[in-house]
């Protein structure tokens, strides 16, 4: 549900944020080939939405667009069966005539908002235009709740505010627009009982649990998984940040029974999404 394309691309559109994140997950933040980001998929047995990046507006940096990841959907419809695509919400009209185009030429699964990244909540009045459009286009979105390695550690945060990523934002979005299906995106710590919530509160909102690596899921989310969450909850690997080999192997550790993992892995999100 959530894999980056690892690419020359997707690292320039990080623009001022690349070092952090290096810092942020212990290792070099660099680009991978194509072909190698192919084979790393492959070789995990993953069949992977890729997502797209734009905080052009913010920073300057080129966006990893909504034309390059559908292009390497195209190119590798074994590995990649979707895609979602980005839109920067700063960019005002802009940003609805890119959604528009997103979905009728590239064929977008929808769109992932990166609120921390991006400097905003997606529950501000402001950008009622942009979801009503993607309500209409009837598409989904993914939008990142918690606290993220996009400026962590830097002075100020680069400006970045935490308390956008709130998930009482993404429960705002869903009552505002109920035909609306969300993806909440990654466990959303602080807030994880705050998510746990939402995503049982209101029936249009779903919660992916990638960008963490399992064995420091919450044991009250560990639980939930088995239990009041099973239908909700689906697998994203926030690749590259992690390896595919560990991600895979601490989702084991968990020790869920074979229908939980099924529906974790395929069954949630091919009902939710029809990927």
């Amino acid at each position: 549900m959530h894999c980056y394309p690892g690419t020359d691309v997707w690292i320039a559109s990080q623009g001022p944020y690349v070092e952090a994140l290096g810092t942020y997950w212990g290792k070099e933040w660099a680009a991978k080939s194509e072909d190698e980001v192919v084979s790393d998929v492959r070789a995990a047995g993953v069949e992977a939405v890729l997502v797209a990046f734009d905080i052009e507006s913010l920073t300057g940096a080129p966006p990893c667009s909504n034309a390059y990841v559908a292009a390497m959907r195209d190119r590798h419809p074994a590995e990649f069966v979707a895609a979602w695509g980005a839109v920067d919400p700063l960019k005002g009209e802009s940003a609805v005539e890119e959604a528009v185009t997103a979905v009728k030429r590239h064929h977008v699964l929808g769109f992932h908002f990166h609120p921390i990244m991006g400097h905003f909540a997606v529950d501000d009045p402001a950008l009622n235009p942009l979801f009503e459009t993607i309500a209409g286009l009837r598409v989904p979105v993914m939008i990142d709740v918690g606290t993220t390695g996009m400026g962590a550690g830097m002075p100020g945060g680069m400006g970045a505010r935490i308390e956008h990523a709130r998930p009482l934002a993404v429960d705002n979005l869903a009552a505002r627009f109920p035909s609306l299906t969300i993806i909440a995106a990654h466990p959303g710590w602080p807030w994880v009982e705050e998510m746990t919530a939402v995503a049982l509160h209101k029936g249009n909102v779903y919660w992916e649990l990638s960008g963490w690596a399992p064995k420091y899921f919450p044991p009250s989310l560990v639980r939930d998984v088995r239990g009041r969450l099973r239908d909700k909850v689906m697998f994203g690997s926030d690749h590259p940040s992690m390896p595919y080999e560990r991600i895979l192997r601490e989702w084991d550790e968990l020790g869920y029974g074979d229908e939980v993992m099924h529906q974790i892995f395929h069954a949630n999100a091919e009902r939710v999404l029809g990927v």
